[in-house]
């Protein structure tokens, strides 16, 4: 044994060496192919640009000119990460984990480029190919129904493919979770914006009447400058009719109209009545001004009906839904259809229209407010009937765009009674409710202004969601911190027109917040505070129409700041992120942002 133990100390050190020159040049081999695979991919998303702009037309056109030289560079990073030898080398410890993610990446991309991509932009070719406007104010329907199957394939297997590419690792090596994230943002955005237009091509034909005969719908303006759950104070409400893509526009009628012609109130359940009206300190009434107090846009929508149905122009018209817009939702409509000009001269554009009819409209008409609130019926009435004139693919890619994005932070919202067409309005994300899905968990936070004023436009808000945990998918946890700041000046509040700062000369430029707050469906909240406050406030928890939440009325003075900040559980249920429902804001955003503590970004 002692005579051969050097041989086989021998033989060990040999193959010591032996190996460490194979994982040497397999090392090599994976690294050098690495290199390739980054070069395509940096020279497929070079061809590509900005996803998120997908709703461009001249940005799809440019997509589809360079679909060819993608598709080359992103099949060719997905055969080289295909390969036994990347299969075997994501098995290894510690590097394992960013092969798997560099494969993964690959062969997603790869799959979005090779299949959802081309089906995506075929879908509206056909539609560039197609007459999809039949005159002034009529719609040709049937291109846009034809092409939806295509459509809707196409969106079902991007949001898979973007799924499956948002479920991997984020890996160890800084260079490969910094390309991750950078894809990912790109992808996601793409996701989102292919998902809005893909939903409202569905809604479209069944909100422009498609085989149902004449549908009315009710067109409520709420100025979220005097704040409600679902949006602010209806100041008028506008006729919406619809047959068959077709569009006209009737009378519309101010808030005044309705009190004055037996419109009354609508009739609030028990949590309702307790909440809004027996506990003040602003009591509601429940008639038309204060409607969009209900945070689901389903009860706005019946509250309407009632009120509706007992007015002179309603009684004979039965109400098909309704339509919830607010001026930032009308500006994006302008931004589109082009200027618009008021009977007082005063001209509204794409970045004017929100502050115009949400602030300056009551500084240069400060004895007029009540007939000023019914201004905003006016634009927003001209620009729903202008949304799809001279309709052409650009146009529908806008709207899309609009709607969906517009949506999603609740400046429009809309609910028909009839259950198929609402199911479908509810599937694109179009009526807007409190949290009820758990597998896409939302924190809701509701607004409704005790000071009868326009104070919205001066409260300022932002929220940061901080990730506690560095799970994919299931039960995570979150720290929200929610921020209001009162923006008016002490001086401004004393020189501006009562209408704005407040009837009560003692609230006058104060914010006074009644709040609701859910946690996401079958998730909860704990660790309830609010800082910040020269009057304290304290939440309790209350439940409404069977829903659990929190609530308390906050007065922020001017110049004054509180912050809202609890912890979320959300449920095992979770595919996705914490977001944010909220009452809308005075502008576009939801000035929310993601923090992630102990995970790689």
């Amino acid at each position: 044994m002692k005579r051969r133990w050097p041989w086989v100390v021998g033989i060990v050190v040999l193959l010591l060496v032996a190996v460490g020159v194979v994982c040497g040049i397999f090392a090599s081999k994976i690294y050098a192919e690495a290199k390739e695979v980054k070069a395509h991919e940096e020279r497929a998303m070079s061809m590509i640009g900005n996803l998120s702009d997908i709703a461009d037309g001249n940005a799809l056109d440019s997509l589809q000119a360079n679909i060819p030289q993608i598709q080359q560079q992103t099949q060719a990073a997905a055969d080289i990460v295909q390969q036994s030898h990347w299969g075997f080398a994501s098995s290894l410890p510690w590097i394992g984990q960013d092969i798997t993610t560099v494969r993964g990446m690959a062969v997603q991309v790869n799959n979005i480029m090779q299949q959802d991509l081309p089906q995506f932009v075929d879908a509206f070719n056909e539609l560039t190919q197609s007459d999809l406007s039949a005159g002034d104010d009529q719609i040709n329907l049937q291109p846009i129904i034809d092409v939806q199957p295509k459509l809707t394939a196409a969106n079902t297997g991007l949001q898979h493919h973007v799924q499956a590419f948002d479920a991997l690792p984020e890996g160890n090596i800084s260079m490969v979770s910094d390309a991750y994230q950078h894809s990912k943002q790109k992808l996601d955005g793409m996701a989102t914006k292919v998902d809005q237009i893909s939903n409202t091509v569905k809604v479209i034909p069944e909100f422009l009447g498609h085989g149902d005969g004449p549908q009315t719908y009710a067109v409520m303006a709420a100025t979220t400058s005097e704040m409600r759950s679902s949006g602010g104070l209806i100041g008028s409400v506008g006729e919406l009719t619809t047959d068959n893509g077709h569009i006209a526009i009737g009378d519309f009628h101010s808030n005044a109209d309705y009190l004055n012609g037996n419109g009354g109130s609508a009739t609030g359940t028990a949590d309702e009545q307790r909440i809004f009206q027996k506990e003040g300190p602003l009591r509601m009434s429940f008639d038309i001004r204060d409607l969009a107090v209900f945070p689901d846009t389903e009860r706005v929508a019946q509250g309407m009906q009632e009120v509706w149905d007992r007015t002179a122009w309603g009684m004979q018209k039965p109400l098909d839904g309704v339509i919830l817009v607010d001026p930032v939702f009308v500006q994006e409509l302008v931004r589109i259809n082009g200027p618009v000009t008021l009977p007082t001269g005063q001209v509204l554009n794409g970045d004017n229209t929100a502050e115009y009819l949400l602030n300056t409209i009551y500084k240069d008409y400060p004895n007029e407010g009540d007939a000023m609130d019914s201004v905003f019926g006016l634009v927003a009435t001209q620009s729903i009937g202008d949304m799809f004139h001279n309709l052409n693919v650009k146009k529908l890619l806008q709207i899309g765009d609009i709607m969906g994005a517009m949506a999603q932070q609740r400046h429009f919202s809309m609910y028909a009674f009839n259950k198929d067409t609402e199911q479908t309005i509810a599937q694109a994300g179009f009526t807007a409710s409190t949290p009820q899905d758990a597998t896409k968990p939302q924190v809701g936070i509701y607004l409704t202004e005790q000071n009868p004023s326009k104070m919205g436009w001066y409260l300022q808000r932002n929220a940061t969601i901080t990730k506690q945990d560095c799970n994919k998918s299931g039960a995570q946890t979150y720290h929200v911190q929610y921020t209001m700041h009162n923006t008016i000046t002490t001086q401004e509040a004393k020189d501006l027109p009562w209408y704005i700062t407040g009837v009560n000369p003692n609230d006058r430029g104060n914010c006074r917040e009644k709040t609701l707050l859910y946690a996401p469906k079958d998730g909860s909240i704990s660790n309830l505070t609010v800082t910040g406050l020269a009057e304290k406030a304290t939440f309790k928890q209350d439940t409404m129409n069977g829903s659990p939440i929190y609530r308390s009325t906050m007065v922020i003075k001017p110049g004054e700041t509180a912050t809202i900040s609890f912890d979320v559980t959300t449920s095992d249920q979770a595919t996705s992120d914490l977001t944010i429902d909220q009452t809308p804001m005075g502008w576009p955003g939801d000035a929310t942002e993601l923090a992630v503590l102990g995970c790689k970004k």
